[in-house]
């Protein structure tokens, strides 16, 4: 309990920092982010480990083992961190500044928001360049309706994985926690694919990220829900289509904050995408509303995720002072 409630203190610090600086254009320009090194790292053991030539056995015993090593690798970083720095008299200044490069609540609402703005002042050739920085469907199938959903259902989905699974992971098991996690973030969004290449190797990656986000994306969704007052909606609304549509989506976790959201703004999201060479047919989450979302309706999801936002730090800030 000491552990867990002096990580909720350091974790509100992290919050705040990421919302404050987020990912700062001199730093990363000068030095790589880590998850560009863990990318590095995945493609090489993808290059080595995932060869067609290989039977699909043995592409998902690579996967399995690409996975092991990295999840080893990053949570002794974690651990080699945790453990320098708290010998430090300034340690915990450091750990927080490492927890907040892996936080990503301050990027997430930037690129929303330019969606946002493009549609709004330049029109949809703006607003499907825009989108296209943090989709992977096809932005010339989109018409503006299309790219707010678009732009809407990534802020809910990455708000989840991006933020509240960091933050989770870091206020239960520290810095090797929240930098397992990312790796294994890191891991699912490179090789987590269901196509040929990726079906064997990918496996177990995609499977192990589903499992760590299982709780994040819960608490997502009620995070959503109780800010959907903020942007005009309801959170009886909210949690009625988690309720109703959350496991109808091909994703165990992305459900539920989509749905949280499409029940917040009235919107009906999800449904079937046109992504580079083949259409996903989903069923909509929240069928019976609006499917004509606009840049204003992105603008209302962002006052709602800022407030899941402030509620998850209120959050925390009374457990750590509970405890």
């Amino acid at each position: 309990m000491v552990f867990f409630d002096h990580a909720l203190w350091l974790l509100v610090a992290a919050l705040i920092l990421d919302a404050a600086v987020g990912d700062p254009d001199w730093l990363w320009k000068r030095l790589p982010h880590p998850v560009v090194l863990f990318g590095k790292a995945i493609g090489a053991m993808d290059r080595r480990l995932n060869r067609s030539s290989f039977s699909p056995t043995r592409r998902r015993a690579g996967g399995i083992a690409t996975l092991i090593v990295l999840v080893a690798s990053a949570g002794f970083l974690g651990w080699a961190l945790q453990t320098g720095f708290d010998r430090l008299p300034f340690g915990e200044a450091l750990t927080v500044s490492v927890a907040a490069v892996f936080i990503a609540h301050n990027s997430l609402y930037r690129h929303v928001a330019r969606v946002r703005d493009a549609l709004t002042a330049d029109g949809l050739s703006a607003g499907r360049k825009a989108v296209s920085m943090i989709v992977g469907r096809d932005p010339a199938r989109l018409d503006e309706a299309g790219v707010s959903r678009a732009a809407i259902e990534s802020g809910a989905e990455n708000f989840s994985d991006g933020v509240v699974a960091p933050a989770f992971w870091f206020a239960l098991l520290g810095l090797p926690g929240l930098i397992a996690y990312k790796a294994i973030n890191t891991a699912d969004s490179m090789i987590g694919h269901k196509n040929e290449t990726y079906q064997d190797y990918g496996w177990a990656a995609a499977r192990f990220d589903d499992l760590v986000n299982l709780p994040a994306a819960r608490l997502s969704g009620l995070l959503i829900a109780i800010a959907a007052p903020l942007a005009g909606g309801s959170a009886f609304k909210s949690l009625r289509a988690i309720w109703n549509d959350a496991a109808k989506h091909r994703s165990p976790n992305a459900g539920w904050p989509e749905a949280a959201m499409a029940g917040a703004l009235d919107l009906a999201l999800a449904g079937p995408r046109t992504y580079a060479g083949y259409v996903v047919d989903d069923p909509y989450m929240n069928p019976a509303g609006r499917i004509d979302a606009t840049a204003r309706d992105i603008g209302r999801s962002l006052k709602i995720l800022n407030g899941a936002w402030a509620t998850m730090v209120a959050g925390a800030l009374a457990a750590a002072a509970a405890l």
